[in-house]
């Protein structure tokens, strides 16, 4: 689950920035892509280490 909520969000940031740089459809979807990527590779690292904190 936090690694779906950090692809969200990281979805939802990178459209935003794309949107502000008056970037057209592709760019915000290139954006969003790009933005969920990279947060869900933050969002696998954390969960890993709460994982293993718990154990």
């Amino acid at each position: 689950m936090i690694i779906i909520g950090f692809a969200l969000v990281g979805a939802v940031l990178g459209g935003m920035t794309a949107k502000k740089r008056n970037g057209t459809g592709a760019d915000i979807a290139q954006y969003a892509a790009g933005y969920g990527i990279a947060f869900a590779l933050v969002g696998v690292v954390a969960t890993l280490i709460l994982h293993r904190m718990a154990l």
